[in-house]
């Protein structure tokens, strides 16, 4: 059994025990290249996660979860089983190391297999820890999908919910942007959020210095501001679903649940049309 974070220290010890995945990825704007990034340094052993490619093309909205049958083949393509400890990190400001752990465990991973590096590659390279050119080509395994469907709120269960308040509903997104005060970085989505949701940007969550969870006593204060009811399933929203599982990690950390994610997030409820009432 693993925790939801492992330490620098840990995985350079235990390399040769677990599979590492580069989930690093970019906002567009800052015309990064992810995947070229790695191929000029990674941690040893790691493979590509590009969360782009890995998601549902078909879709009009980014980062959208692939069907069963595509995760399989990702996942076999990386030789990783379904018994495999896993270690994900990245060198992104969004943590996008968050998305992929959410996406391995919604199709069946256990939880307790699955793990962020605590700090990321940032942490890693300030250590001056061992990095690698070297691509490791893994056999190809057979790895079997078990889906988690009741992670994923759909729009119409958001929409519902507005009336029904069954469950929380948290934001990601930065406090200029849940309030509508910015323009949104994707074109064509209108400013906002979304009737009766809260607001947690995921960036309070981490120690500026070292890119780190903040710790528990720690997270639990900051979703206390919000008056959480805690006896309500807690669903996570935020511009394209990937900062929403930052605050599906911390939740986890505070009350050890599952997060559940609101897939399309902004990306889809922006563009809701103006006159519809909600």
């Amino acid at each position: 059994m693993m925790n939801n974070l492992v330490t620098t220290d840990w995985l350079e010890k235990n390399l040769s025990k677990v599979r590492v995945i580069d989930a690093t990825w970019h906002m567009a704007n800052l015309k990064r290249e992810s995947y070229k990034e790695y191929l000029e340094t990674h941690i040893s052993g790691s493979v590509f996660f590009d969360l782009d490619k890995n998601s549902n093309e078909k879709s009009s909205l980014p980062h959208m979860l692939p069907n069963q049958k595509k995760w399989e083949g990702i996942v076999s393509d990386f030789g990783i089983k379904n018994s495999d400890n896993l270690v994900i990190y990245d060198n992104s400001d969004v943590l996008s190391s968050c998305r992929c752990w959410f996406s391995f465990i919604y199709f069946g991973h256990d939880q307790n297999k699955v793990s962020i590096l605590d700090g990321g590659l940032k942490k890693w390279i300030r250590e001056k820890k061992p990095l690698t050119k070297k691509i490791i080509k893994f056999p190809k395994s057979d790895y079997v999908v078990k889906e988690n469907k009741f992670l994923i709120k759909n729009k119409e269960q958001i929409k519902q919910n507005i009336f029904l308040k069954d469950f929380e509903l948290i934001d990601a997104r930065s406090e200029e942007r849940f309030k509508g005060l910015v323009q949104e970085p994707r074109e064509g989505l209108k400013s906002g959020h979304i009737k009766n949701s809260k607001n947690i940007p995921f960036a309070e969550c981490i120690n500026k210095k070292d890119n780190t969870f903040k710790n528990k006593e720690e997270l639990n204060e900051i979703f206390k501001k919000q008056d959480i009811n805690y006896e309500k399933d807690i669903v996570f929203t935020c511009g394209s679903g990937v900062t929403a599982c930052v605050l599906g990690l911390a939740n986890s950390i505070i009350s050890g649940k599952t997060p559940i994610v609101y897939d399309g997030s902004w990306s889809e409820w922006g563009k809701i049309d103006k006159d519809e009432k909600i």
